[in-house]
């Protein structure tokens, strides 16, 4: 029927050749093997239906009409072929039935039968059923168990190991816990409580062991000074130790190599060392270390317990920052260090243990401080220590303290050396504390020499016997040939202080020496250090104490003659002061650097302000008796005699050239030539006086005289050495001007005036002008000129001509 409604509804086809008729059947039979399959969307096939040329639907739906005929005309075929069979098998079944309702009965009794004999089977197997469930739930059971119990018992483990503050095993637990066991049980809510317990756990465990660590930073602030005690007493045992190894290296006693089994030092030739007090029990400890003396455990748990959490690094930062904060509460001295030798030693304990423990830490924790970190620390602590030492050691004065401060120094310095930190600069500061120590010797050595000179007779040192010569030259080196050859008793030229003063010189050194020791200085740098202190000692101290000595108001003539003659002896055994350095450091004083001693010029300058001060005090005395003088300068005529004062002077004069006579040089010849031309001034300005007004003509005789009295001083030879009348021409100038007033030559004056050969060469215009005026006052009151009344008017003119002539000199001389 539809076949039919198609097929009216389709027109007839046009006629068209038979070409495109098969194009068009090839066409239209792929669109119905598409519209036939199944399994291709019809969509695309239907479109192309419509959307290819006009009319193509009409002729789709002429050609699917026909194609349905065509299968309903197969369908009806296969049918037609078909029905026979299918009666037949009709009848075959309808004949079955019967059969098969018989045997419905068959099994429906047998059925019947055998459900009520299998009823107790059932119930029985049901029973099994049951049993075999329990079995099957109590194996799981077990099972789960088994799993669970380990769980259990690793957890119980934990608590253990944490009750007994194991705190790194029981990380490992946990550990353990949280990656192989729970998760085998996850599913139960009792691991699942477990695992939440865990992470609280963890930070207990973090904050105890942060407490732990906390109080191990308090305990070793406690303990560093025991630490660095311990380690500086070993460093100072090995110094004393390989000291006395290479002593008897040098003494042929020792033969193969020392060393050192806890705290016993062995030789392999049987030789017992002992350590540096020579205690035998002391001898007898075993070394201690710093882990003989501290527990680190907390350090390393902590560690280990933060390594295993993962926070590692917020360890080592916290370590670090709160080290630092020690170093730096370390590193801060107590005020008053610098009073006690043990102030300083605390000091420096204190320093040694902190960095014996770092440096501990540093080898046995393996990342927890680094050697950068280290060295940081040392070179910031090392900045402050030589700050703090260079303070501190400013304010000692006692040189016992400054040489213990040294001790110290290099003790601290050799421990930590041992340990591999840098020191170079600590003996750098060595140098600026023995600048110290020398600045503190040389005061307290200024004291020494004070006393010395204040206790010193200064006088010749009298000796008795040969033993009292052999003592004092057992203590200074004297030798003189004449001297020896004198018998007892007799006297050395100087004084007691000399041979004082040289024992205290080598005194000096030795204690320069001390400071020089251990500092792992070459003998020719300590040969140089010894050199310069002593040349300090000599330049500085000594010179200044003999300037100060010989400005002293109380010394006087015979003790300044004293010193010359002491200074002479110091000076001359300044030698043998180069000797007894060269002896203590085996420095040949050939060496090019080798420096040399400043004592001879230093004795010399004490030698040249004493002679200064002789004649200072010479012409003083001068000058006293000059003040005693009493000349009536309007007298007519003299007395006859020299003045008293004068005398007086020149029998002091005699007398203190007598003991001159002992000076060294020249010495008595320039004090005698000075004080010869300080009088011969001081006479000279005593005409001259401004207040002098008037001189009479018995004044210049008796003045005469007293200037005779001095020429003979002169020519007596009071000091030998002199030559001709050298010690005359002191009082030239006097003489040539008292011989042209008593002459009256003015005519032979002026005419040679200005000659080389003049007979009053010396006389000055001015000089002559100065005193010819005030006896031209004198003479209009007193009549000098009365005995030459005659010609008392020429003789005015003369003096006005030669007063006139006078003055046209010296205006010349001035223009």
């Amino acid at each position: 029927m539809a076949s039919d409604r198609v097929h009216a509804a389709l027109p007839d086809p046009p006629s068209q050749n038979e070409e495109d008729n098969r194009e068009e059947e090839k066409v239209f039979g792929n669109i119905f093997a598409e519209l036939e399959s199944v399994d291709l969307p019809l969509g695309t096939t239907l479109r192309s239906i419509y959307d290819d040329q006009p009319n193509a639907h009409k002729r789709f739906m002429e050609k699917l009409d026909a194609r349905i005929r065509n299968h309903d005309r197969e369908i009806e075929k296969m049918c037609n072929f078909h029905h026979q069979g299918f009666v037949d098998a009709i009848t075959e079944l309808l004949k079955v039935r019967t059969d098969a309702e018989k045997l419905m009965g068959q099994v429906t009794d047998t059925n019947r039968r055998l459900q009520e004999a299998g009823r107790e089977v059932t119930a029985q197997t049901q029973e099994v059923i049951c049993c075999r469930i329990q079995q099957r739930n109590m194996a799981t059971t077990v099972e789960k168990l088994q799993l669970c119990i380990p769980v259990l018992e690793m957890y119980s483990k934990l608590k253990e190991q944490l009750e007994t503050k194991r705190y790194y095993a029981a990380l490992k637990t946990m550990e353990q816990l949280e990656k192989v066991f729970i998760p085998r049980v996850s599913q139960y809510r009792f691991c699942q409580i477990m695992a939440e317990n865990l992470p609280r756990l963890r930070e207990e465990i973090k904050e105890i062991s942060m407490s732990d660590l906390k109080d191990f930073l308090e305990s070793i602030r406690k303990h560093s000074d025991k630490v660095g005690e311990t380690a500086m007493r070993q460093a100072q045992h090995h110094r004393t130790f390989n000291r006395v190894v290479t002593k008897q290296a040098s003494m042929g006693h020792y033969t193969k190599p020392v060393y050192s089994f806890n705290g016993r030092t062995h030789t392999h030739n049987g030789l017992m060392m002992d350590d540096d007090t020579g205690d035998e029990d002391e001898a007898d400890e075993e070394v201690l270390t710093a882990q003989d003396l501290v527990d680190f455990s907390p350090v390393y748990r902590c560690l280990h317990i933060y390594t295993v959490l993962g926070d590692r690094e917020t360890f080592e930062n916290y370590y670090r920052k709160q080290r630092k904060k020690q170093a730096r509460l370390v590193l801060q001295p107590q005020a008053n260090m610098h009073e006690t030798v043990e102030g300083y030693r605390r000091y420096f304990n204190q320093i040694v243990g902190f960095f014996v423990v770092e440096d501990h830490i540093l080898h046995a924790t393996h990342g927890l401080v680094t050697r950068a970190f280290t060295d940081e620390l040392w070179n910031m602590a090392l900045s402050k220590i030589i700050a703090v030492l260079r303070t501190h050691s400013s304010y000692c004065e006692d040189p016992d303290l400054v040489l213990e401060l040294k001790n110290l120094i290099v003790i601290f310095a050799d421990t930590l050396q041992d340990y591999g930190f840098p020191v170079n600069r600590l003996f750098d500061l060595l140098f600026e504390v023995r600048d110290q120590y020398n600045e503190t010797l040389l005061k307290k050595w200024a004291l020494v020499f004070r006393e010395i000179f204040e206790s010193d007779t200064y006088s010749p040192i009298p000796v008795e016997t040969e033993d009292e010569y052999k003592v004092v030259v057992s203590r200074f080196p004297f030798h003189d040939a004449e001297i020896e050859k004198q018998d007892f008793p007799k006297k050395l030229p100087m004084s007691q202080s000399v041979p004082v003063i040289y024992t205290q010189v080598k005194e000096f050194i030795y204690a320069s020496l001390k400071f020089s020791e251990s500092l792992h200085r070459s003998s020719t740098e300590i040969d140089d250090m010894l050199r310069k202190s002593t040349n300090l000692l000599l330049t500085r101290t000594l010179s200044s104490c003999l300037q100060n000595l010989i400005k002293k108001p109380h010394i006087g003539l015979t003790e300044l003659v004293q010193i010359i003659i002491n200074t002479t002896h110091l000076e001359q055994a300044c030698r043998y002061l180069e000797e007894f350095i060269t002896n203590i450091t085996n420095v040949s004083p050939e060496t090019v650097h080798t420096t040399r001693l400043y004592g001879l010029s230093t004795f010399k300058d004490a030698r040249h302000a004493a002679e200064g001060e002789i004649y200072t005090k010479l012409n003083q005395k001068i000058d006293e008796f000059i003040q005693l003088a009493d000349y009536e300068w309007g007298m007519t005529e003299s007395d006859g005699r020299a003045s008293g004062y004068l005398m007086d002077l020149i029998n002091f004069l005699r007398s203190t050239f007598q003991v001159f006579t002992h000076l060294p040089g020249k010495v008595a010849q320039t004090a005698c030539m000075s004080a010869c031309k300080h009088l011969s001034i001081s006479l000279m300005q005593m005409l001259l006086d401004t207040e002098l007004k008037q001189i009479s003509m018995g004044a210049i005789q008796q003045f005469n005289l007293d200037v005779i009295q001095c020429e003979l001083f002169a020519s007596s030879e009071p000091v030998p050495g002199f030559q001709g009348d050298t010690l005359q021409l002191a009082f030239i100038d006097l003489r040539q001007l008292l011989d042209l007033f008593m002459v009256w030559d003015w005519s032979t004056y002026l005419a040679d005036y200005g000659q080389p050969t003049s007979k009053y060469l010396r006389v000055n215009p001015a000089t002559a002008l100065a005193l010819l005026e005030k006896m031209k006052d004198t003479s209009k009151k007193n009549n000098i000129f009365s005995q030459f009344r005659k010609n008392d008017r020429d003789k005015q003119k003369l003096i006005e001509t030669v007063v006139k002539q006078l003055r046209s000199l010296v205006n010349g001389m001035s223009s």
